[in-house]
């Protein structure tokens, strides 16, 4: 069964070069050329992954973002940017993106990382976050990852994560009480080069802390090492 790919972007020429070359690659591809068409279609066609314009007509490509989020819509999202805009960046992997691409770019980029989001969706295991493990599970205080099904859950509750969130937390937990920094992060999870972009590790730590910490300034589960990194591990008192 193949693949379905939703392409959101205002720019018919950007739309018929990324459908054509999915295409090509034997994808399923749907298309709107403005966000709230995109949106609409994201709700009604399920797609696999949408690649989605920051700049949009009707609704630009961060509420659409937002807006699936809040709905629990958790489809991984690659937002394409037209600037090179650090905000714009951040921004966007706060509101729930899993990945971005700015332009100009080529078919032949923005189909390795389609592939490489799908690979990971479809439990296919990376060298660098380890996911064979179908079987196994890792529990750490009240925090439960369960590797082959892609789900995490916290005081008995499934946790709703995107699939960056996912394999971040999985990576910490696989190295558990060990001490990670931000670049080794990058290298495990992000497996390109993100030329030292360390801030996406922080933002996407910080939306777990949101999930799986009742406090998050004073986290009991992923502690900050100064001038190092991140590690994750067992809770004081459980």
């Amino acid at each position: 069964m193949k693949n379905k790919i939703l392409v959101v972007d205002d720019e018919q020429s950007i739309v018929t070069l990324l459908q054509y070359n999915l295409e090509q690659a034997g994808f399923e591809v749907v298309t709107a050329m403005d966000g709230a068409e995109g949106k609409r279609l994201a709700e009604s066609e399920s797609p696999d992954i949408i690649v989605l314009d920051l700049m949009l007509p009707n609704l630009d490509g961060m509420e659409v973002c937002k807006q699936l989020r809040q709905q629990n819509i958790m489809t991984p999202i690659l937002m394409l940017t037209a600037k090179d805009d650090e905000l714009d960046k951040i921004l966007g992997l706060e509101l729930g993106a899993d990945d971005y691409m700015v332009k100009p770019f080529s078919p032949r980029e923005v189909l390795a990382r389609v592939k490489a989001i799908l690979r990971r969706t479809q439990v296919q295991p990376e060298t660098s976050v380890d996911t064979d493990q179908t079987e196994e599970q890792i529990n750490i205080g009240n925090l439960m990852i369960y590797p082959g099904k892609y789900e995490a859950y916290f005081q008995g509750n499934q946790l709703e994560l995107t699939l960056k969130e996912f394999e971040l937390l999985l990576y910490l937990g696989q190295n558990k009480g060990r001490v990670l920094t931000r670049d080794q992060l990058l290298s495990a999870v992000w497996n390109y080069d993100f030329a030292g972009d360390t801030r996406i590790v922080d933002v996407h730590i910080s939306h777990l802390r949101e999930k799986i910490e009742e406090d998050t300034k004073k986290p009991a589960y992923i502690k900050t090492i100064r001038g190092l990194g991140y590690k994750l591990e067992e809770p004081k008192g459980e």
